[in-house]
């Protein structure tokens, strides 16, 4: 597996949008760049689907313009105006080549899921590998309204306790991908930080 970032360069504010190109053709989350639909079109002529980890903004934004493009089935765990099909915790779903299993990981956000293959995970927001605030193993901020560091911890937890120990990348809503060598840390050493840090209660930035 081996997913374009078609927000990769933006200007703005966005998350990191994947596109999967092969089996499955997929876009987890979309983000906020104009024009992302045309960034698609550079690489499929058709996307089998769209797949939100959550429905934040920066996650969203750019939603209608992908789906008028291309008319894909678009998967998410809250509701939505455009969801053709919900996802809840423990559902399988087909991203590309491989078959995810949809683990509910709120605290960022109540409508938040990790998606986690055998070989990579989609971690949204929940867990990302460098943002600023940390740089090998951060988690999303739980100040703002509707957010809830307990759980969060919870949420980290929960992914810890359903990643196959093949998963070796992980592909997050911000930051860097991060992927695993033989001579450094695994994912699960990137959740495991992640979650240690979570777990001091502090706030993840100076202005919180």
């Amino acid at each position: 597996m081996d997913p374009i970032t078609v927000t990769d360069g933006a200007e703005r504010f966005t998350c990191n949008a994947y596109l999967l190109t092969e089996g499955t053709t997929t876009l987890v989350d979309v983000g906020t760049v104009l024009g992302v639909e045309d960034v698609v079109a550079d690489h499929v002529e058709e996307l089998d689907r769209v797949v939100l980890t959550h429905q934040h903004g920066d996650h969203v934004a750019e939603l209608d313009a992908v789906l008028d493009r291309f008319d894909p089935d678009c998967y998410a765990y809250a509701d939505h105006p455009r969801r053709t099909h919900a996802i809840g915790d423990g559902d399988e779903i087909e991203l590309g080549t491989e078959t995810a299993e949809v683990v509910y990981t709120p605290g960022h956000a109540d409508d938040h899921v990790s998606l986690v293959g055998a070989t990579a995970l989609f971690s949204g927001d929940v867990v990302v590998y460098n943002d600023g605030a940390f740089d090998d193993g951060s988690f999303g901020r739980t100040d703002m309204a509707g957010q809830s560091r307990e759980r969060l911890i919870e949420s980290l937890e929960t992914l810890l306790d359903r990643l196959p120990d093949t998963v070796t990348t992980m592909y997050a809503g911000h930051g860097d991908p991060f992927e695993a060598s033989s001579a450094g840390d695994s994912v699960r050493d990137v959740i495991e930080r992640a979650l240690r840090r979570a777990k001091r209660r502090e706030p993840k930035y100076p202005d919180e």
